[in-house]
């Protein structure tokens, strides 16, 4: 019996619903809002830069609850792959999971890299005279720690992860209290003339670029849906991770960035040369209980950083083993280790993209780091997933589904309707980048590389498509069972 490998495809569900939460709320808090907070400020150019939580908020709970009907109906490995390959392979056969596969094996680790740009960003308020060559060599060697760390079984990862969690509750709930203690509220809510003018096409762009900085704090409410395989009780546990995670990354997200803007004056944050506009919340503790207590917090910071990026990582490497299992990308990535059971070579690819895309990063600027990566997800991923969500409703109503979204469809066209304001918007938003024009060409080139590959594994459109109904099939083994079977 010890020499079987477990159920799922080799893994095993020790995942419960806190240390799944855990995971996401991990996930998407990390650095993000301590570096993006200021970049928010400047999209609106003022304290109403609230706005862009807010409607970054909504857009991620209306995703989140496409994420949770189709997690708990198909909790496998490799979350929207799933998803994609189930309702598409009635058209095109293996092109929208390869395509998601080929875009997610860039989108995941340039999320992870803007981490760790954030990591050494804030580090250098501890280390003021950190050169960049030092700095590229110490975010090199975060990501190297990472991959290290998680190359080990998931019941020792799932216990490191919830010590992290507690960590970033510390210290953004400590980022707080310093706020609440010297707050003004002339500061948080004194808004520029005109700051609320609908007919502006300059409010409107700033909109765009908000909700685009906004979703991207709020990006990781999904990682427990890549690692469905590992997830005790997925009907019930995924479903409320995401919901869970979301409504209470949404209170910190709120209470963190009122009560910045009421100790620190916005347009501290906009000066490249003041110390707001890169830490700012190393300057609200600085202002509020000293330097000692800033430096501590700055501790924390960073340790929540490198909890985000270990735990994104931890649910992205194993996007491409479950696609690579079933011939629907390249098949080395369907090796797990043998003794611990993860996937060594998805881990092992994105660490090597999170590091090219930390330097480009580091080396750029973080606004493009981040339009780049949102543009690249929304057609394969967001907008796909969406439509995924109505075809499996109409091709598959005998599927068992746990949780069904509440008030259908009206969520999914909020959804669609933002991911599409987030890619419309993005050249608009980012002026002389061009993320649009990357995302299609990449694209392109993943098309390219699924002609190559389909003409090598000789399916569609060079062979016969392949129909695969497999959680269909469970559902109706489920329903045929006696009770009490």
């Amino acid at each position: 019996m010890s020499g079987s490998p477990p159920p799922n495809g080799g893994f095993v569900r020790r995942v419960g619903l806190f240390q799944a939460t855990a995971i996401n709320m991990s996930q998407m808090c990390g650095i993000g809002p301590f570096v993006t907070i200021p970049l928010m400020v400047a999209a609106f150019g003022g304290p109403q830069a609230v706005i862009g939580f807010i409607a970054g908020a909504l857009l991620a709970l209306a995703d989140g609850l496409v994420w949770a009907e189709l997690g708990a109906a198909m909790p496998g490995s490799g979350g929207s792959y799933v998803y994609l390959r189930q309702a598409f392979q009635y058209r095109t056969g293996r092109l929208m999971p390869f395509l998601f596969v080929w875009t997610a094996m860039l989108f995941i680790p340039l999320i992870m890299s803007t981490g760790v740009v954030g990591f050494v960003q804030y580090l250098g308020y501890l280390a003021p005279h950190l050169g960049q060559t030092s700095g590229d060599l110490i975010g090199l060697g975060i990501i190297a720690l990472v991959v290290f760390l998680l190359w080990r079984g998931i019941e020792h990862i799932a216990r490191i992860t919830a010590v992290m969690w507690a960590v970033m509750i510390v210290s953004v709930a400590l980022v707080i209290l310093a706020a609440a203690t010297d707050f003004s509220a002339h500061l948080a809510f004194t808004y520029p003339a005109h700051a609320f003018d609908l007919g502006s096409n300059h409010f409107w762009l700033g909109f765009a670029g908000g909700l685009t900085i906004g979703i991207y704090d709020y990006l990781g409410y999904n990682t427990t849906a890549y690692m469905g395989a590992e997830i005790k009780d997925p009907g019930r546990i995924l479903p409320r991770s995401i919901i869970f995670s979301i409504l209470g990354i949404m209170a910190i997200y709120l209470l963190l960035q009122i009560g910045t803007l009421g100790v620190i004056d916005w347009h501290r944050m906009t000066n490249p040369d003041d110390i707001a506009s890169t830490s700012v919340a190393s300057a609200v503790l600085e202002k509020t209980w000293g330097k000692g207590a800033a430096d501590t917090v700055t501790v924390l910071i960073l340790i929540t950083a490198f909890a985000s990026v270990f735990t994104g990582l931890l649910g992205g490497s194993r996007v491409p083993y479950d696609a690579a299992r079933e011939r629907v990308f390249f098949r080395p990535y369907a090796k797990l280790h043998p003794k611990h059971r993860f996937p060594m070579l998805g881990l092992a690819t994105m660490g090597v993209i999170t590091a090219v895309g930390f330097l480009i990063g580091r080396h750029t600027d973080l606004a493009t780091l981040i339009q780049l990566l949102t543009t690249v997800m929304v057609i394969v991923q967001a907008l796909a997933q969406i439509v995924a969500l109505t075809v499996l409703r109409r091709r598959q109503p005998a599927l068992q589904r746990p949780y069904r979204m509440w008030l259908y469809p009206v969520p999914s066209i909020v959804a669609f309707v933002g991911w599409c304001v987030i890619y419309g918007y993005a050249d608009k938003s980012s002026p002389g980048r061009h993320p649009i024009e990357w995302s299609l060409a990449w694209l392109a080139l993943g098309c390219v590389a699924y002609v190559l590959w389909a003409r090598f594994e000789k399916v569609w459109p060079f062979g016969p498509k392949e129909i695969a109904e497999e959680y269909l099939a469970a559902s109706a083994v489920s329903d045929a069972e006696p009770a009490g079977a």
